[in-house]
């Protein structure tokens, strides 16, 4: 999602930065850009945004509660991005391509809560949508989570996967 885009997007910029920081282990900074942003963005608006930036806070929580809010809303938004707008942004990038990763986020959640059940369903919709992955790095890591979350699941698990997204305790 930080790919170069065909004309400038300063929001999507100003995400990437602070992903970034939050990256470099300035996470408290780094929630509070994203929160101000999202203010800005509004929930009604830009869906690219709303999607993109969402996702991207819910790793900046060690709760998987409060991680969860924003991953409903990343799905949420995801929902209403269209191919042409995902495609203004970069023109290789697919909607698509995000759900795999999207469900994924929703199914460790839920199952770190003690949701089996709907972490169940999550999986299955992240598997349901695996063929969109790239056939690269990134591709792999999320099939290695997929398959993580899932033995987790089938053994009742909730602690954190080591290899999560977020911050460390």
């Amino acid at each position: 999602m930080t790919t170069t885009s065909a004309s400038p997007d300063p929001t999507m910029e100003a995400i990437g930065q602070a992903v970034a920081e939050g990256r470099t282990g300035d996470v408290l900074s780094a929630r509070r850009k994203l929160l101000n942003l999202w203010s800005e963005i509004g929930v009604t608006g830009d869906p690219l945004h709303r999607c993109s930036l969402a996702h991207f806070l819910a790793d900046l929580y060690e709760d998987p509660a409060q991680a969860l809010a924003w991953d409903v809303r990343a799905l949420d938004a995801a929902d209403a991005v269209t191919e042409q707008r995902a495609k203004e942004h970069h023109a290789g990038l697919r909607i698509c391509g995000f759900y795999p990763s999207l469900h994924l986020n929703l199914a460790d959640n839920y199952r770190r809560l003690g949701s089996f059940n709907a972490a169940t369903e999550h999986l299955n919709a992240a598997q349901e949508h695996a063929h969109h992955l790239p056939q690269d790095a990134y591709g792999a890591s999320l099939r290695t989570a997929l398959d993580e979350v899932a033995e987790a699941v089938s053994q009742r698990d909730t602690t954190k996967r080591p290899s999560a997204p977020g911050p460390t305790t």
